[in-house]
């Protein structure tokens, strides 16, 4: 049997294969009716709920032969579409919070609704921060966006997984029209120049930080 479609596949135990599904939520701001949809699904297939690293809710532990059912009766997107494109946009509670210099979460979602599952190069990470604290790790993403009192700041390049890398500082004092242009400058020239598989920090690092910023803001500035 074929590998259902969005799910991953969990660690074989005895032989036996069991898969997870995880749900879009974007910027992790879920309706109580929503959540208790997921969890009377997640009941109903005998699945165990798994709150992520990504501001989202994994089932795991289903059937092969469920994983079709589960999407129909949640009537939720997945939060990823391909290992090719943009993930969900992670986002800290900003206006929520008392250190946030700007409404960040308006931006974030801007953010996510334009660009969830939009193609690139390789799997793409976006964050979003009220303030220089950074909540929800925005540094160590592939594109960080991140306010000030005098405006945003754009990260680029960031990485938690194997190869650790540290995000660079692409611009600050930005607007949240200006910020939300940059960042669609950044896929744009990502999609463009990158070879297929290559993260963003392993192109910056390849065509040099100094060449991704100038290229980027030239075509900012235009």
């Amino acid at each position: 049997m074929d590998a259902p479609k969005y799910a991953n596949l969990q660690k074989i135990r005895n032989g036996k294969r069991t898969y997870a599904v995880t749900p879009r939520i974007p910027g992790g701001f879920v309706k109580p009716d929503q959540l208790v949809k997921i969890a009377e699904v997640a009941k109903k297939y005998h699945g165990t709920l798994k709150i992520t690293s990504g501001q989202r809710i994994m089932i795991t532990g289903l059937e092969a032969e469920d994983v079709n059912r589960v999407w129909e009766e949640l009537g939720m997107e997945p939060a990823v579409l391909s290992p090719y494109s943009v993930k969900n946009v992670e986002m800290c509670p900003a206006s929520f919070c008392k250190r946030a210099k700007q409404n960040s979460l308006r931006l974030g979602m801007k953010l996510e609704k334009t660009f969830y599952g939009a193609s690139t190069p390789n799997r793409t990470k976006i964050g979003v921060a009220g303030c220089r604290n950074a909540c929800t790790s925005v540094y160590s993403k592939d594109i960080g966006v991140i306010a000030d009192v005098d405006g945003y700041m754009i990260t680029v390049g960031g990485s938690a997984g194997f190869h650790q890398r540290l995000s660079d500082i692409v611009t600050v004092g930005l607007s949240e029209d200006d910020a939300f242009k940059l960042v669609k400058i950044i896929i744009d020239y990502y999609n463009e120049n990158a070879s297929m598989g290559e993260k963003l920090g392993d192109f910056i690092d390849r065509i040099s930080f100094a060449k991704f910023q100038k290229d980027v803001m030239d075509r900012f500035h235009k």
